[in-house]
C-alpha cells in the first residue's frame, strides 16, 4: 500500500516538473494572423482581354470564326455587322436620325430607275395619226420591230401608230402573216418552249386582268405568235416578250375594233 502511494507521489511530481515546459513550449510558436475580411472588397475580376493593337494579320480566317475567337480588327467589324443587322434586341444603341430630305430624294429616284413599274411612259408612244409613206393598203397592219411601232394603215397617206413591246434578242423574227382568230380576254397555256425555259410558269391560266395575254389577242396565222394586250404597260418600248407583239390593253381593244379575220399583218 505505501509502495502504490509513493508511485503515485513520483508520477505527480514530474509531471509538475514537466508541464512548464509545455507551457512554454506553447507560448513560444507563434499564432497564425487572423485575416479581416472587409465588406466593401470585392472579388478579383477575371483579366479582360485588349484591343488588337499588333499589326499582324489573324490566323482563324475572318469572319465569324475570328469573332469569336479573336480580338483583331474583323472580330470587332464582324461584331459591328452583328449590331446592325438585328432590330433592336440589343438596346443601348441610338436611334438613327432623320434622312436628309434631299438624299431621300435621290434614293427614290434610284429606287425608280432600278424598277420598271416606276418609268414613266413615253409620250412618243401614244396611239397617234401619223404620215405613211409605204405600199400596204388600207387595213393592213405593220410591226416595225426594231422601232416599237405598230400602223394599221388607213390609207390617204396616213395611219394610225402604237407603240408595242416585241421579242428579246433571239426572239425577234419577220414575215407576213393574216389575223387567224380574235380573242376577248384569252385565255393562256404556255408552249412547251417556254415552260421548258420558266417552269415556274402555271400549265394554264383563265383570261382576266392578272393574264399576260392582257384585255384582247389576235392570232396570227397558225403559229404561236399573237398581237396581244398586256398588264405590263411598262414594257412598251422594250424588248420583252418571246416573241408576240405585246400592247397597252386600251390600244389593243382600240385596235381589236378595228380589224377583221384575215386581216394581213407584216412584221419587218
Amino acid at each position: 500500500m505505501l509502495k502504490k502511494i509513493s508511485l503515485a507521489l513520483l508520477a505527480g511530481a514530474s509531471s509538475l516538473i514537466a508541464a512548464p515546459h509545455q507551457a512554454m513550449a506553447i507560448d513560444a510558436a507563434p499564432l497564425p494572423e487572423p485575416s479581416v475580411i472587409y465588406a466593401s472588397r470585392r472579388a478579383p475580376q477575371p483579366q479582360m482581354r485588349t484591343a488588337y493593337v499588333q499589326p499582324q494579320r489573324s490566323n482563324l480566317g475572318g469572319g465569324f470564326i475570328e469573332f469569336l475567337f479573336g480580338d483583331g480588327p474583323a472580330a470587332q467589324s464582324y461584331q459591328e455587322q452583328v449590331y446592325q443587322q438585328q432590330p433592336a434586341y440589343y438596346g443601348g444603341r441610338e436611334p438613327l436620325p432623320p434622312m436628309d430630305p434631299q438624299q431621300q430624294m435621290i434614293y427614290q429616284q434610284q429606287d425608280a430607275a432600278g424598277d420598271p413599274r416606276l418609268r414613266q411612259f413615253d409620250p412618243k408612244y401614244e396611239k397617234q395619226l401619223v404620215d405613211y409613206h409605204g405600199t400596204e393598203r388600207a387595213g393592213t397592219i405593220v410591226v416595225d420591230t426594231p422601232n416599237k411601232f405598230l400602223y394599221l394603215v388607213q390609207g390617204d397617206g396616213k395611219a394610225l401608230r402604237y407603240g408595242i413591246g416585241v421579242g428579246r434578242p433571239g426572239f425577234t423574227w419577220a414575215g407576213v402573216k393574216t389575223i387567224s382568230a380574235k380573242r376577248e380576254w384569252p385565255d393562256w397555256t404556255p408552249p412547251a418552249e417556254m415552260l421548258a425555259r420558266r417552269p415556274d410558269l402555271p400549265r394554264h391560266m383563265e383570261g382576266g386582268p392578272e393574264n399576260p395575254l392582257g384585255a384582247r389577242a389576235m392570232y396570227l396565222g397558225s403559229s404561236l405568235y399573237r398581237i396581244h394586250g398586256s398588264n405590263e404597260p411598262w414594257t412598251i418600248g422594250t424588248n420583252v416578250s418571246s416573241g408576240c407583239i405585246r400592247m397597252r390593253n386600251e390600244d389593243v381593244i382600240d385596235l381589236y375594233g378595228r380589224v377583221n379575220v384575215g386581216a394581213k399583218v407584216v412584221v419587218m
